[in-house]
């Protein structure tokens, strides 16, 4: 299978060099064409347009930061909707609305190509090791033609149900995971104010019932004073408006959505929208006087989630 793969960003850049590393067919493209040059000096081809790329290459997957951005890709003069054919598959990685990838997804049928929104979640080291969790909304018959291209990138793949499913259950998992760096933030920041050593409370939390993914990563990136997570705080204020939006839309009334909101526009009014996201924290900080950091923490993610190798594909489940 030839692979085109346009979205050369934090996670981008990481799924295409899976691609690369595993000695996949891979042509790539991106705004800024030095994000690229890695990938291209291990042998990646690239490409002058969307177009060009589509008309190449049998499936290709668009990594973006908002659906604004994968509507021009599609959309354009140039654009994939122009070299699409039968027989070609799209695959939008990006974290993105139900409604719009359904729309640019008929748009894709209608050339006779097949449409996927396979999201990923697991954070940029996993998607740097080829460990990252993926799931796929499309038909069974296109799951089965791109799941060994999905195994290539991530380990855990999730095939959720029709076009649109995926973006639905991504968008609530980066909800879930913003409403817990909001608490971890409190309860370190409180824990502080309280005399105990960050180390030791980083600890209590990680074998306790308070542990989450969020904290195994999150925690330590505050901890150990990076804040570097390679998510921004605009990007979060993206998908938890996402999430608010498809609950708007069935009328459920969310009561904890709103504030996660509020503090999070609050956050990039004072940080900016590129900060990146666990300085959210700097709120509290900036509240208390004091600083969050644990002497001698780790400078990089410790990641207890073995390498290991093959995949696991999760059944749909049934209901």
């Amino acid at each position: 299978m030839k692979v085109g793969f346009i979205g050369l960003g934090n996670v981008g850049a990481k799924l295409a060099g899976s691609l690369v590393r595993n000695g996949l067919d891979v042509t790539v493209r991106d705004l800024d064409k030095s994000a690229a040059q890695h990938l291209l000096d291990q042998g990646a081809k690239w490409a002058d347009s969307p177009k060009e790329m589509a008309e190449y290459c049998d499936a290709v997957i668009t990594c973006l930061p908002s659906p604004a951005a994968s509507a021009a890709v599609l959309e354009a003069e140039d654009g994939l909707l122009a070299g699409f054919s039968n027989g070609k598959i799209w695959l939008e990685m990006s974290t993105t609305d139900e409604h719009e990838v359904k729309r640019l997804g008929a748009k894709v049928s209608a050339v006779g190509a097949s449409p996927v929104d396979c999201p990923v979640s697991g954070g940029c080291h996993r998607a740097a090791t080829g460990n990252i969790a993926i799931f796929a909304g499309c038909d069974r018959e296109t799951f089965d033609r791109i799941l060994p291209l999905l195994t290539t990138m991530g380990r855990r793949i999730l095939h959720t149900g029709e076009l649109g499913s995926a973006s639905i259950l991504k968008v609530m998992t980066n909800y879930l995971a913003t409403a817990n760096l909001l608490t971890l933030s409190e309860a370190l920041v409180t824990s502080k104010a309280a005399g105990m050593d960050l180390n030791t409370t980083y600890e209590a939390i990680r074998i306790s019932s308070g542990n989450s993914f969020v904290h195994e990563t999150e925690s330590q990136v505050i901890l150990n004073g990076s804040r570097d997570i390679n998510f921004t705080m605009d990007l979060v204020q993206k998908d938890i408006g996402l999430f608010q939006s498809i609950a708007d839309r069935h009328d459920v009334p969310l009561e904890i959505s709103p504030v996660l909101i509020d503090i999070f526009d609050d956050g990039a009014k004072r940080y900016g929208p590129r900060e990146w996201s666990p300085n959210i924290i700097r709120r509290l900080e900036d509240a208390t006087g004091l600083s969050i950091l644990a002497p001698g923490f780790p400078a990089d993610i410790v990641d207890d989630e073995p390498e290991e190798a093959g995949y696991e594909v999760i059944p749909k489940g049934k209901g």
